[in-house]
């Protein structure tokens, strides 16, 4: 069969994973970025933002598949809100979570009653529960012959090492979608992968987002030992100035794997801090305090790797004296890189749950700022990012003065997360408050 699998802006891994089960198992399959409609019988969209369904583009296209009697399926991110994938985007079946079982099934005979997906019959919704997580052990990904092109954070793709996060943070969807107990894929299938990458053309590979150092954990300990031999390996087909495992929790560090970090990749380590309230922390479920962020921090320096670091504003529970503590812990901790974004309540997390629960009155979201920002026509989520995006760039490791240019973008960055993060949450009370 000839089949189509789109993920619209950039190549997801999960896409390429996708391709890959289909080609091995014999159909023509093509991988675009691209919302272009080729011959086939049916298209594959991978979606990672809630902001897809809402995307009139999008819309369109599975509209315009299915007229041609292409069968059109959803799966990634955005298949942990069903109910809203297929009322928004009208697909013939959404893929609930991992897709590795589902894919094959759901191509040759439909979604009628396999495990792990989500369709309408007679005018309802029916959703088939998931089989129990299994192995993520999978043919090769279908690479794509301008991978080179592409820039996520500076790497040309990210690759998956392990699935499941022992965190608990509100506002993240990863231990809802992947689950909280750690399943690591073999060394060997990792290198073949990366190998394939890097004769794709890749120039740096990073290891997905999460916490790298759980790799091969096990019975509630982590194996430092194993992921040393992952980035060494890694190191070892790439060069270590192309290579990139930044993503890792604070309370999951120890100076064999920083030394690790600094030997085997290009240096830095990204931690998602998110705030500098201990009470914020606590209620976003971080399971860590400001006084152990800054001491892996300081770990971090000791080991002269770079630190940068992203913090959440507008949390719905999040006062001005809190936002206070994260601009006072941004000043005493200076960063060499600093992400700021507004708390976006994706689908399934607890944030989603808390934000629905909230009146609108009351959330920073949709509040009207009425501090120095006032004549801006923020709201006070959208103005606490603007300020905390110039306040952060004055306190990296190396402060960069905003004006210009680059005023208007940071402010104009600032309206279109509140905007899209409205839109978010409009459709959460579209489907889920009563």
């Amino acid at each position: 069969m000839q089949v189509q699998v789109i993920s619209p802006g950039i190549y997801t891994y999960g896409a390429m994973v996708v391709g890959g089960i289909l080609k091995e198992a014999g159909h023509i399959v093509t991988l675009h970025r691209e919302l272009v409609s080729r011959p086939g019988d049916a298209v594959f969209l991978s979606l990672f933002s809630t902001q897809h369904l809402i995307d009139e583009k999008i819309r369109s296209f599975i509209t315009d598949a299915q007229k041609t009697g292409k069968r059109c399926y959803i799966g990634g991110p955005v298949s942990a809100a069903p109910d809203m994938v297929l009322g928004e985007l009208s697909p013939d079946a959404v893929v609930v979570g991992e897709g590795e079982g589902v894919v094959l099934p759901l191509l040759l005979n439909g979604p009628e009653g396999i495990p792990g997906t989500a369709y309408r019959k007679n005018g309802k919704i029916v959703r088939i529960p998931r089989d129990p997580p299994g192995t993520i052990s999978r043919p090769l990904p279908l690479i794509p012959d301008d991978i080179a092109s592409q820039d996520i954070r500076g790497a040309n793709v990210y690759i998956e090492t392990h699935r499941g996060c022992l965190g608990a943070c509100t506002f993240c969807q990863v231990p809802r979608f992947f689950g909280r107990s750690i399943r690591s894929r073999d060394i060997g299938e990792i290198l073949e992968e990366v190998r394939a990458f890097h004769h794709k053309g890749a120039r740096r590979i990073s290891v997905s987002g999460g916490t790298g150092s759980l790799y091969q954990y096990r019975n509630g300990k982590m194996d430092p030992d194993a992921f040393i031999n992952l980035l060494s390996g890694l190191a070892g087909i790439m060069g270590s100035r192309n290579v990139s495992a930044p993503d890792i929790r604070v309370d999951c560090i120890s100076d064999e794997i920083l030394y690790a970090i600094k030997r085997y990749t290009i240096g830095w380590v990204f931690f998602g801090i998110e705030s500098g309230s201990d009470r914020i922390l606590a209620q976003m479920g971080k399971g860590v305090t400001t006084a152990q962020v800054a001491d892996a921090i300081a770990s971090c320096r000791q080991h002269g790797l770079a630190v940068a670091g992203s913090f959440i504003v507008g949390y719905p529970t999040e006062t001005e004296d809190d936002y206070d503590l994260t601009k006072e812990f941004i000043a005493g901790h200076p960063l060499d890189d600093i992400f700021v974004s507004v708390a976006e309540p994706i689908p399934s997390t607890p944030l989603a749950s808390l934000t629905i629960g909230i009146p609108k009155e009351k959330n920073p979201l949709y509040i009207s700022h009425t501090g120095e920002y006032r004549p801006l026509g923020l709201t006070e989520a959208e103005a606490r990012f603007f300020d905390l995006t110039l306040h952060a760039a004055m306190c990296r490791t190396r402060p960069v003065i905003i004006a210009g240019q680059s005023y208007d973008a940071y402010l104009g960055e600032a309206r279109k997360q509140g905007r899209d993060i409205r839109a978010v949450t409009e459709l959460l009370y579209k489907y889920y408050r009563e």
